[in-house]
């Protein structure tokens, strides 16, 4: 199913002219090679341009379209047209000239196919330079002195002559596009497209998942005996014809070129896409789920208001948004020279927002700006900010993802994750309540009931953890009151103790609150003493021995709640 949405996707893509057709792929290039007509290197030609990034200024290179690259190992292969120093110009500062000798000769061979019968300038100028040109003369020409050193780092080159890039020669396209399609082998009925063609051995490598070696990784590939099978070796075992290997690949390449449209959850690579290729639904999926800045045109409510239209399945007139249209979300991690699929979903836009509205809601909470959570930050809450390695687990952040996009229950692990920082760091910020709220509201416990998975404080709520939590946060108030820049405070001495078994602690809380009070002034004390016999109405006269780790939720959303009311009355005063 992958395999043919990316499928799909190139030919949406192909019918707009946004991406290479067949045998054709982008390549970025620093250099040109000029070439008069009879073959002689005049001067090479910088193509990198000064690109922005953060503060400072790179040189980045062209991308050009240039005959689709070969899928290299550890064999020489040469690419047509362009290619490393090593291929074009026979050197390198790898240690082993006989090796760059070879694969200039290589290159030599492979345009001497192609080009003998292209009668064109530049076609007889590109043979006339692989016949004449001397690579251990190559330090010493004039033409590279000045960009040796970008050379010998693996630039890559294409030829110019006459002013013209080769790929741009008509006859030149003609004959790559007839030696590209004219492949020779038994042709099988491909998985993906269904059609007869010739299988592709080796698939195109793909770029740009983090983490992935640079030169490109495999999404299908077997690479031992053990997974070949009736004597079929390498992508043979699974007969992906040339055409769908290059469409999807081509595809994939694409969304993942576009680093405005690629997102990270932990360790994986995330692209999406909308069937038709119309760029606004990966926008507002990027919007509303990974967290990216809205145009300045739209507001924050007007972002809200369009994701509730949608999760109604209304269309949304203004942002050209059918909630009907399919949609697809592919999450990829590394592995090695391979690609591992964290995740893969699909349905219709309109379901998927309304599972992310409905996870948005969820986590709506007192004391977080009225803006929607993305999943970057969601799991930020479930790791130590102090550490030098913030990276999140990367199965957890999958299983985060899945939940949102397909409305399933949350996975334990997030809400164990949680708990975790709560008790290292005795700290409930306005991210992990609403964690803990939005987990219980999907993921129901009766002893986290929903009368505490409130926004804000439920002053009429029964529930005795939550009652506890509330009591907690008063006990902090009278301290911190009665004691001004206190170094540590009760929470940092009680805090964990008093969740897990408040009948050990609250006795010795109590006793302490009294004497904190005798600090206060009559005002302040006569106000406390009213909290907290309020508080205590409902708890009676004894405390639970131990409390569960639902009910432990549920006294960490009433310490929580029961501390931004103090807040917001502070405010109000």
């Amino acid at each position: 199913m992958i395999l043919q949405a990316l499928t799909r996707l190139f030919e949406d893509l192909a019918q707009q002219e946004k991406i290479a057709r067949p045998g054709w792929s982008p390549a970025k290039i620093s250099y040109a090679l000029c070439l008069d007509e009879g073959g002689g290197l005049e001067y090479v030609v910088p193509l990198l341009s000064e690109v922005q990034a953060g503060r400072k200024t790179q040189l980045r290179p062209a991308p050009m379209e240039l005959p689709t690259p070969v899928t290299r190992t550890v064999g020489i292969l040469p690419n047509f047209l362009w290619d490393n120093s090593s291929y074009l110009l026979g050197v390198d500062e790898k240690g082993k000239p006989e090796r760059s000798r070879s694969c200039f000769q290589a290159c030599a061979q492979l345009h001497h196919q192609l080009l003998d019968d292209v009668f064109s300038t530049a076609a007889k100028a590109i043979l006339s330079f692989f016949d004449s040109w001397q690579p251990e003369l190559a330090q010493e020409h004039a033409a590279l002195k000045d960009c040796w050193q970008d050379l010998m780092k693996g630039a890559n080159l294409v030829f110019r002559v006459d002013g013209m890039f080769a790929q741009e020669d008509p006859l030149i396209r003609s004959a790559w596009n007839s030696y590209y399609g004219n492949v020779s082998g038994e042709k099988q009925q491909c998985l993906v497209t269904g059609n007869l063609d010739v299988a592709e051995p080796v698939h195109p490598a793909v770029k740009g998942v983090a983490g992935a070696q640079s030169s490109g990784a495999a999404l299908v590939s077997f690479n031992a005996p053990a997974f070949c099978s009736y004597g079929k070796e390498q992508s043979l075992n699974a007969p992906v014809g040339k055409y769908a290997a290059f469409a999807y690949t081509a595809a994939l390449n694409y969304l993942l070129a576009d680093r405005d449209n690629v997102h990270r959850i932990g360790d994986t690579t995330v692209v999406c896409w909308a069937e038709g290729a119309e760029p606004q639904y990966n926008l507002f999926a990027g919007f509303s789920i990974f967290g990216d800045s809205p145009p300045e045109t739209i507001s924050a409510d007007d972002l809200r208001a369009a994701l509730n239209n949608l999760a109604q399945g209304l269309a949304c007139e203004e942002l050209k948004l059918d909630p009907s249209r399919p949609f697809y979300i592919l999450g990829l991690s590394p592995n090695a020279a391979r690609l591992s699929v964290r995740f893969f979903y699909r349905n219709s836009f309109g379901e998927l927002m309304r599972n992310v509205n409905a996870h948005h809601d969820r986590l709506e909470i007192v004391g977080r700006p009225h803006s929607m959570m993305p999943l970057w930050a969601l799991l930020r809450e479930t790791v130590n900010l102090n550490t030098t390695d913030k990276s999140r687990s990367p199965v957890l952040a999958g299983a985060v993802a899945r939940a949102v996009f397909t409305g399933s229950a949350y996975p334990a692990s997030l809400l164990d994750a949680v708990m975790l920082r709560i008790r290292a760091e005795r700290e409930i910020t306005p991210g992990r309540a609403a964690i803990l709220k939005a987990y219980y509201l999907k993921n129901e416990h009766p002893d986290c009931p929903k009368e505490v998975l409130t926004v804000s404080l439920n002053q009429a709520s029964t529930n005795i953890p939550y009652t506890l939590g509330r009591l907690f946060a008063v006990y902090e108030a009278v301290q911190e009151s009665a004691n001004p820049g206190i170094n540590a405070t009760i929470k940092d001495k009680y805090f964990n103790s008093a969740a897990a078994t408040p009948g050990m602690i609250f006795p010795i809380l109590d006793q302490l609150c009294q004497k904190h009070l005798r600090k206060l002034d009559a005002g302040f004390r006569i106000s406390y003493d009213r909290q907290i016999g309020q508080i205590k109405d409902v708890l009676g006269e004894t405390y639970p021995v131990r409390l569960s780790l639902p009910e432990q939720g549920s006294f960490n959303l009433g310490y929580y709640h029961q501390k931004q009311f103090r807040y917001t009355k502070k405010e109000e005063k």
